[in-house]
């Protein structure tokens, strides 16, 4: 009986004891659900600050790309502000210096109107003695001109400038003299009258006068400084070179008669 007794209680104490233990076996599960949860919260806090700081990565890295490219724009601006600056650094210098020039001219003005009011004056007069040993071809419009060259210079209102472009205008025309062929009509006294007739020059080499009828020829001989008569037949020659003169005719080659200088000839028989 105690045996049993004591089995039966054993198997009372078994039984009173099996309800607690399932118990506890269902409480653990639970405790431990309740212990994981703030790890899966702190988990996923921490996934989601992973991806707030990928997006704050990516947004910092598309920000660094477009400052990059910023940057590199701006150092080819600045690449070509050098280059362009340099230039303007040049052209600056260039125009210091030409100021400089400048400065130097404008300080010399005075010294150079006192050089070459006197040279304009010497040229004057020397081209005043060149018309008058010249051949005596346009010597009223050319007598003029020396008269207003004379005149130009007592002037006070004339630039010195202005004075001196008159007087190379003056000898550039004089020039041009003996490099082209002209006809004109003037009066020329033939025989101690006064007729109108019309000159022909070519150059300097030759100054021929035919009378309207044609009646009369006469070339200058500057050699001994008279006009002389021309023989008749030279006549078709001198019409045709006239036309030539006034555009009448095209250029073409002429015969003319001329007056050989005698230094040279001279010269030439001596050799």
């Amino acid at each position: 009986m105690k045996f049993i007794t004591s089995a039966g209680a054993f198997v009372l104490s078994s039984a009173l004891f099996l309800p607690a233990l399932t118990t506890t076996a269902y409480a653990a599960p639970i405790q431990e659900q309740d212990k994981l949860e703030p790890v899966v919260e702190e988990a996923s806090s921490i996934n989601q600050s992973a991806r707030q700081s990928q997006l704050t990565i990516d947004q910092i890295s598309d920000n660094m790309q477009e400052r990059l490219q910023q940057y590199k724009r701006i150092m080819k601006e600045i690449d070509g502000l050098k280059v362009y600056t340099a230039q303007l650094e040049q052209q600056i210098g260039n125009q210091q210096q030409e100021k400089q020039d400048i400065n130097d001219s404008i300080d010399k003005v005075s010294y150079v109107e006192r050089q070459i009011t006197p040279l304009m004056l010497r040229m004057i007069d020397s081209l005043e003695s060149f018309v008058e040993l010249d051949v005596p071809f346009l010597e009223t419009e050319r007598n003029e001109r020396l008269a207003q060259l004379n005149d130009l210079m007592e002037r006070a209102n004339v630039d010195v400038s202005e004075k001196f472009r008159r007087v190379m205008e003056a000898y550039q025309i004089e020039a041009d003299y003996g490099r082209n062929i002209e006809a004109y009509t003037a009066e020329h006294e033939i025989n101690g009258q006064q007729q109108d007739v019309t000159f022909l020059r070519i150059g300097r080499v030759a100054l021929i006068y035919k009378t309207r009828d044609g009646q009369h020829l006469g070339i200058w001989n500057q050699q001994e400084r008279n006009w002389q008569e021309l023989d008749s037949k030279h006549l078709p020659a001198v019409e045709e070179a006239i036309r030539i003169a006034r555009k009448q005719l095209a250029p073409d080659m002429l015969m003319m008669p001329v007056f050989a200088n005698k230094a040279a000839t001279n010269s030439a028989a001596g050799q």
